[in-house]
């Protein structure tokens, strides 16, 4: 039987409302691995903190990956290295952040290991809480950064206009270096242009060497429709956001909470 490699979402897909792996999706990974399948974890999460889950799921060895902050970094589990990573230029960390100062929208960045940011705001609290990290309020994002980021995430949970207002901004600033799409309803996430899920799946699949006609991916939120667009059977979750499962070959019968990646991996995979 021909390997085939599987791409998922973290949250809402893979894991449960309670940010935990059901047994029955564990099961299913554990034999898929067994049979020689690939394992990628593809998150906007940045890659510390999908390194975390990971270890957490057991995705630390031979045959697993990681697509971290939306395809801008891609990491070998089994290697423990980035193969592949693309930044956003550190001039232009200072004037994104002073434009969502301006419109009073909170904005973080990241470092190898922790969340930066230049105010203290309930959004960066929820945010390191929900992704096993830690955050450093710091004068400059810029001058604190040792290397360029992969992303810049605002979050504004109230203010859909404004973040919107931003977003155009910044598409109409940077024009064809950077990009800025939502992964949920208060996340805009600042990518370099041509960073997404779909194009880390072809990438992977390329350097790998493994046909993307076995290919599978799995997702809920809109930062997911390009992989599930791009991989050959793209599978949207019943739970998706709205305007998800449109894009997609296959939707699962049950949730994030009641194995619904487990299905998948045993419908399209094993």
């Amino acid at each position: 039987m021909s390997k085939r490699i599987f791409f998922t979402d973290l949250d809402g897909t893979l894991l449960n409302d309670q940010k935990e792996i059901t047994p029955g999706n564990q099961k299913a990974i554990d034999l898929a691995l067994r049979d020689g399948h690939r394992i990628v974890i593809a998150t906007g999460r940045p890659l510390s903190s999908a390194l975390i889950q990971a270890e957490r799921l057991g995705l630390i060895r031979d045959g697993c990956y990681i697509i971290a902050f939306n395809g801008g970094e891609i990491y070998d589990s089994s290697l423990g290295k980035s193969i592949s990573r693309k930044a956003v230029p550190l001039e232009f960390i200072s004037p994104i952040f002073a434009e969502a100062h301006r419109l009073g929208i909170h904005i973080q960045t990241f470092s190898a290991s922790e969340v930066f940011t230049e105010e203290d705001r309930p959004e960066v609290r929820d945010y390191v809480k929900r992704t096993l990290q830690t955050f450093r309020v710091v004068p400059s994002a810029a001058n604190a950064l040792t290397e360029a980021p992969c992303k810049l995430l605002a979050i504004e949970y109230e203010r859909r206009s404004v973040i919107e207002q931003f977003q155009q901004w910044l598409l109409e600033t940077y024009d064809g270096i950077l990009d800025a799409y939502f992964s949920n309803d208060a996340y805009l996430e600042i990518v370099p242009c041509g960073v997404t899920k779909g194009k880390a799946v072809r990438w992977l699949c390329d350097y790998l060497q493994i046909p993307l006609e076995n290919s599978i991916s799995a997702g809920d939120a809109p930062n997911d429709v390009d992989m599930i667009e791009t991989a050959h059977v793209g599978v949207a979750m019943c739970n998706s956001f709205p305007g998800v499962v449109e894009h997609s070959d296959y939707v699962t019968a049950a949730d994030n909470n009641h194995d619904g990646a487990a299905e998948i991996i045993y419908r399209f995979v094993l």
